[in-house]
């Protein structure tokens, strides 16, 4: 084969075969154009670096993410997509083999902390999937345990917050502790002469609060007064210790002008017979090892927690499932012999409508009126269904109640008290404080609800749910806007009280504005920060 190229330049190239026709027609010779030529090795110019460096490319990414080299560019140079489904499904079975051969799945000490950390070991190591999969399966697990174990110690921590009283109310005490020793009127007698006969009067409204907290009890009264059709029907009756009665004392002494009649009683003046005074130390001491005994199982178990149980749990080792003055409403009847129906409020409440009609209302004969049903529906009591309190485990509590039913809430109730001595409902309650010592002190969670509602069982007539909107102290209860603003009284039930930091700011505000943020000791103590 010979190669013929004209003088006047590349035109044409004539490739003619010295050994003549081989067969027909091809004694002529072939010609090429030269452009085509050119225009053919310009084009594999072009095209050769890029396969070159896709070819590179392949040989590399291949060495680390496919098992064989060969198969991988066999697959990848014609349909890169597929590659992708082949690596996921490797990945995919080395998580699962990972898992198996790791027994219950849980991560391993000294895994990688970071994500430069394994890039940095799969990059220096030249890892292959497998080994990727088994770092990165440890990593994900000790993320997890950690992030479980943060919210774990937060809720935990938010509970214990919740335990302490604040320095601006420990002012509030003090400083009103100072002016009843200093201010003749911080201890002008409560209420006045021409109103003590009021006290006893069926005629009148006659509201009981049970509290060591005076800026509680304080909005309490205001927030009653200011949503009153008519304040002067209103009579008070404030039930404290002896640690809180000077200053509780001192404050309505001072602001009488704006209250109606209140009275302020300690529990060291009342005389109570030896046999009350017997039972109501045996109650006591039998609800303390309870909470003890509730106490020792979660140190036990260091605070671990069965799934949806976690607010429960800590909200019974709060200091007040102890208190006297939460255990002495089953006696109720005796702190108050002269009076025939009260409402009774609990201290961490703010009232937004008018509570008259609530002594008009018929009880069909039951002693409690108290709200069942929530905002959210009929049957609907997140939080507060028996089981949240009863140990249903026991044939004690089996044969007596319903787990799924909703217990009653306490907080805002009216008390026949009439219809209660003409029952047997104290008697009951120590009946089934005996019960559970007998039962291993297993039947229900530390507190004075779950026995109450034992002993009332069958005597509590439902009101209507807008009476009576609670759990606003609990991250688990959010009622809409229009609930909140047409509910009667707002009740922050809860370990997140309105006067705490941790209380939610956007509910916190019902409570604040029945503050007397004019109030010379308020401004002092900075309350209002």
């Amino acid at each position: 084969m010979k190669f013929y190229i004209s003088a006047a330049g590349i035109k044409k190239v004539t490739i003619s075969s010295p050994g003549g026709a081989i067969g027909k027609g091809c004694g002529a010779a072939r010609r090429f154009p030269g452009r085509k030529l050119l225009l053919l090795l310009l084009m594999l110019a072009i095209l050769l670096p890029f396969i070159f460096v896709r070819f590179a490319f392949l040989v590399l990414e291949s060495a680390s993410v496919c098992d064989s080299p060969l198969d991988c560019m066999r697959v990848r140079l014609f349909r890169g997509g597929d590659t992708s489904l082949k690596i996921r499904e490797e990945l995919t079975r080395a998580l699962v083999e990972e898992t198996s051969q790791d027994g219950n799945g849980r991560g391993q000490r000294g895994s990688l902390e970071s994500f430069d950390e394994l890039v940095k070991e799969m990059t220096l190591k030249r890892r292959d999937i497998k080994a990727f999969a088994s770092v990165t399966k440890k990593m994900l697990l000790q993320m997890e345990r950690k992030v479980q174990s943060a919210k774990h110690h937060e809720l935990v921590y938010w509970h214990l917050a919740s335990h302490g009283v604040p320095k601006c109310l420990h002012c509030l005490s003090l400083r009103l502790t100072e002016e009843y020793s200093v201010n003749a009127m911080a201890r002008t007698r409560l209420p006045p002469p021409e109103s003590v006969s009021r006290l006893t009067d069926p005629s009148f409204h006659h509201v009981v609060i049970l509290t060591d907290n005076v800026l509680a009890a304080s909005v309490v009264i205001s927030s009653t007064v200011q949503n009153a059709v008519n304040p002067d029907k209103f009579v008070f009756h404030i039930v404290t210790d002896k640690k809180t009665y000077t200053p509780m004392h001192a404050w309505f002494a001072i602001n009488s002008a704006s209250s109606p009649v209140v009275e302020v009683k300690g529990l060291h003046q009342y005389d109570w017979p030896q046999e009350v005074n017997v039972r109501v130390k045996e109650m006591l001491e039998i609800h303390r090892m309870i909470w003890r005994r509730h106490y020792q199982n979660l140190k036990d178990s260091d605070y671990s927690f069965v799934e949806g149980t976690h607010e429960q749990s800590l909200q019974a080792l709060n200091p007040s499932c102890l208190a006297l003055l939460n255990h002495l409403r089953i006696y109720i009847p005796k702190l108050f012999p002269d009076l025939d129906k009260i409402v009774l409020l609990d201290d961490d409440v703010v009232v937004q409508r008018d509570l008259s009609s609530l002594w008009e209302t018929d009880l069909n004969g039951k002693v409690v009126g108290a709200v069942v049903d929530s905002w959210c529906g009929s049957n609907c009591c997140p939080g507060r269904k028996y089981k949240d309190y009863f140990n249903f485990s026991h044939p004690l509590i089996s044969s007596n109640l319903l787990q799924d039913d909703c217990a009653w809430l306490s907080g805002m109730n009216v008390f026949d008290l009439k219809a209660w001595r003409q029952t047997n409902i104290t008697e009951a309650y120590s009946t089934w404080l005996r019960l559970s010592v007998s039962s291993g002190l297993q039947l229900w969670q530390p507190g004075a609800l779950p026995p109450t509602l034992l002993a009332f069982k069958g005597l509590t007539q439902s009101l209507d749910p807008s009476w009576h909107v609670a759990g606003l102290g609990s991250r688990s209860v959010k009622p809409p806007e229009e609930i909140l603003k047409s509910a009667a009284v707002l009740h922050f039930s809860g370990p997140a009280k309105p006067w705490l930091e941790i209380s939610n700011p956007q509910v916190r505000s019902y409570w604040y504005r029945y503050v007397n943020s004019s109030n010379i000791f308020v401004r002092k103590c900075k309350i209002m920060n």
